[in-house]
């Protein structure tokens, strides 16, 4: 362990940087290596000096902290986010060495994304064995050229993650292989999907072993169906038992079958089947975000709940159609399409509207008339609301037609203000932006 500052104390006072360092040496404190330089200029020399002594030290170095001596000055400089103006940390090249690469694997994210990885004969780099490195993405193996068998060149980024920069074309034996993607997902064999002009490639089968654990955590998790209690380790425990395999099987879990896991107690079984209860009152726009559909978030799932109304509509609406709501651009537009047209996750919808997870919004803007009450309105939560959580009054908001945003501005409708509210509150009064309370909102509403 090396110190290289003093936090806080009231003992002890110190003008300049040297002053710190040479009372920590004082009281006996092991101290990193340091050097005071008269300007910019020496302390790039020395900072280089270091840089050429980094393999014969006792310990890792990927950089120095160049700091202004003047600790009033550097005070004075401020910060910016949390980084000090006063102090600048300068970066030493990452090391690279070469290797063999024996094969490319390819992973599958939470979205469906493939992502190939190098799987190299192993490779020590700055201290630490290295067996695979990241590939980025398919575009990148290509236009680097790289082939299976290549003499490729390593390097850490940052001195941590490890990945390729290219292949060392002057000792091939043309023994070497050229890559070519997948055409079906490694995991589920499911045809992949290539978007044209995208970088990636995509497994659009919700059901594939490789994303239900992190899909089923996103879509319990807070800010989709929000059921509580069920945990990422609870959803692992839950998919290796076989009690659930997609989204939908949780609606479908039983007591007994809770009860037979390990760690689980009858308070926990009936906390968490009730929570399980419970998401099934989530809005359309839940329900959407929660699936996972490629492009989809917050605010898209919003304005497809508003458009259409059901998942019956939506899942019948053509690219064409979905081009025409506001936000929406072919990419997202076709990931929607074929989402809902992939086989295994019409069975999860089938699913979840057997086990009673089929919201409808009351009104959408796709019926002929449809208005809502808040079309083409903005609005900014500040405070804590009596009642409601900003959530929820988000998502009053955003079922009537209206917009939440984050700042306040002259285009603002209204500030929905509750206790204890920021800065917001004075710039709303100072550019004339109404101003309610819980109970005007849902005035204005009704």
């Amino acid at each position: 362990m090396l110190t290289y500052d003093i936090v806080a104390t009231n003992q002890v006072s110190w003008n300049t940087e040297v002053e710190r360092m040479e009372f920590l040496k004082k009281i006996g404190m092991p101290v990193v290596e340091w050097t005071y330089c008269e300007d910019i200029g020496a302390a790039i020399d020395a900072s280089h000096d270091l840089m050429s002594r980094r393999h014969d030290m006792p310990l890792e170095v990927d950089g120095v902290v160049i700091k202004i001596n003047d600790m009033l000055l550097a005070a004075d400089l401020g910060v910016v986010g949390k980084d000090p103006r006063g102090a600048i940390a300068y970066k030493f090249p990452a090391v690279e060495v070469t290797t063999q690469l024996l094969d490319i694997g390819v992973n599958v994210g939470r979205t469906g994304v493939l992502t190939p990885y190098a799987i190299l004969e192993p490779v020590e780099i700055g201290g630490v064995i290295v067996k695979q490195a990241t590939l980025h993405n398919f575009d990148y193996i290509k236009d680097k050229d790289i082939r299976i068998a290549d003499r490729v060149l390593v390097k850490r980024a940052g001195d941590v993650i490890p990945y390729i920069i290219g292949p060392v074309v002057d000792v091939r034996s043309g023994e070497e292989e050229i890559y070519s993607p997948p055409g079906k997902c490694p995991v589920c064999s499911t045809e992949v999907e290539h978007i044209e002009g995208e970088v990636a490639w995509y497994c659009v089968n919700a059901a594939c072993p490789a994303q239900v654990i992190r899909n089923i955590e996103h879509f319990v998790s807070r800010g989709a169906m929000d059921i509580v209690g069920l945990g990422i380790k609870i959803v692992e425990q839950l998919v290796d038992a076989g009690l659930v395999m997609d989204v939908a099987d949780l609606y479908t879990l039983s007591r007994p079958e809770l009860l037979s896991l390990e760690g689980f107690a009858e308070k926990k079984v009936d906390n968490l089947l009730a929570a399980i209860e419970a998401s099934k009152a989530q809005s359309l726009n839940r329900l959407l975000s929660a699936l996972g559909i490629r492009g989809v978030g917050d605010v898209g799932a919003v304005d497809l709940a508003r458009h259409y109304g059901s998942l019956e509509r939506i899942s019948s609406v053509s690219v064409a159609e979905l081009l025409d709501i506001d936000g929406v651009g072919p990419n997202i537009a076709q990931a929607v399409v074929d989402w809902f047209n992939t086989e295994s996750n019409q069975v999860v919808l089938q699913k979840l509207k057997a086990a009673g997870v089929w919201p409808v919004s009351e009104i959408s803007i796709a019926d002929p008339g449809a208005e809502l009450i808040l079309n083409g309105q903005t609005f900014v939560i500040t405070g804590t609301l009596p009642n409601l959580s900003r959530t929820a009054v988000k998502e009053l908001i955003e079922q009537n037609g209206g917009r939440v945003i984050g700042s306040v501005s002259k285009k603002t409708s209204y500030l929905v203000l509750g206790e204890n509210p920021g800065s917001k509150l004075e710039k709303a009064t100072s550019l004339g932006v109404p101003v309610l309370d819980e109970v005007g909102l849902q005035k204005l509403i009704e």
